[in-house]
C-alpha cells in the first residue's frame, strides 16, 4: 500500500498576512503523513522592487522577469519567505527543510519561449527529480518549495508555483497516494464570482468544459483548474481548491471544490 502524501500550494493572501500564515502553518503541521508545501511570493517582491525603483511588468497575471527582477524574486522567495516558513514549521515540531528547484537538481526547467511575448527569466518545467523528494520525505522531513528553478546551465528561472505543485504531485503519484491542495483567497470554484457562497463542491472535467465554454468560470481560475485536471489525469488521487485559512477543512474535504 502506498504511503499518503499531501502537497499544499499556499497563496499570496496567506503569505502576506502574518496572522493568517500562523494559523495556516499550524494546520499544515497537524496534517498526518508525508507532506510538501509549495509557496509563491505574495506582494513582498513587488514591494521590494518598488522600493529599489525597479519597474515591474505583468501580463495576464504573470510577472515579466528581467535580470534585476530575477535577483529580487530569488532573494524574496528562496530567502525570506522560504526560510520564515521553515523556521515556523520547525517551531511547531514539524521538522522541515526548504528547497528551490536548483537544489539537488530537483526541478529542471527551460526559459519560456513565446512567439509574441518575452517573459524574460521565466521557467517552464521539464522534469522533477523524484529521488531528492523521496529521500527527504523518507527521513521524516516536510519539504517547503520556493518557486525558483534552473536550466542545468547555471541559469535560475522564476516559475509559477501552481505549476510546480502540479508537476511535483504528478511525478510523485507513482510512489505515493497523493492529494494536492490549492489554497487561495476564494472558498472554492464559484458558480457566481459575485457570490462567495456559490461554491461548486465537486467538479468533473465535462462539467468544467461546459462551464468554461459558457464563460461561467472566472478567467483567473482557468490556469489553476487546468493544472488540477492535468494532475488528476496523471494519477494524482484528488485535488481540492479552496480558502487557505480553512486548510484543515480542505484536507478533510468538507470545504472547497474537489476535482475528479
Amino acid at each position: 500500500m502506498k504511503k499518503s502524501l499531501t502537497i499544499v500550494k499556499v497563496g499570496g493572501n496567506i503569505i502576506d498576512d502574518d496572522a493568517k500564515l500562523k494559523i495556516f502553518l499550524s494546520d499544515f503541521a497537524a496534517i498526518k503523513g508525508l507532506k510538501i508545501l509549495v509557496h509563491g511570493g505574495g506582494k513582498l517582491a513587488t514591494q521590494l522592487a518598488n522600493d529599489l525603483q525597479i519597474p515591474q511588468q505583468m501580463i495576464d497575471g504573470r510577472r515579466i522577469t528581467d535580470e534585476a527582477t530575477l535577483k529580487i524574486v530569488t532573494m524574496v522567495y528562496a530567502g525570506w519567505i522560504n526560510k520564515n516558513i521553515v523556521a515556523n514549521l520547525n517551531a511547531l515540531n514539524n521538522p522541515s527543510i526548504g528547497l528551490t528547484g536548483a537544489d539537488g537538481n530537483c526541478i529542471l526547467a527551460h526559459k519560456r519561449k513565446h512567439d509574441q511575448i518575452d517573459f524574460g527569466y521565466v521557467g517552464d518545467i521539464d522534469g522533477v527529480n523524484t529521488l531528492v523528494f523521496t529521500q527527504l520525505l523518507d527521513q521524516g522531513l516536510s519539504i517547503v518549495v520556493a518557486p525558483i528553478t534552473q536550466d542545468q546551465e547555471g541559469q535560475l528561472l522564476n516559475t509559477n508555483a501552481d505549476t510546480i505543485a502540479q508537476e511535483i504531485a504528478k511525478a510523485l503519484s507513482a510512489t505515493y497516494d497523493v492529494s494536492l491542495i490549492y489554497s487561495f483567497e476564494k472558498k472554492g470554484v464559484l458558480k457566481d464570482i459575485n457570490n462567495e457562497n456559490s461554491v461548486i463542491n465537486k467538479l468533473d472535467h465535462d462539467t468544467y468544459q461546459s462551464l468554461k465554454n459558457q464563460s461561467l468560470i472566472f478567467a483567473g481560475m482557468i490556469p489553476k483548474l487546468d493544472n488540477a485536471f492535468a494532475a488528476v489525469a496523471a494519477g494524482v488521487n484528488r485535488v481540492v481548491i479552496g480558502e487557505g485559512i480553512s486548510l484543515a477543512a480542505l484536507i478533510e474535504g468538507t470545504n472547497g471544490t474537489t476535482i475528479s
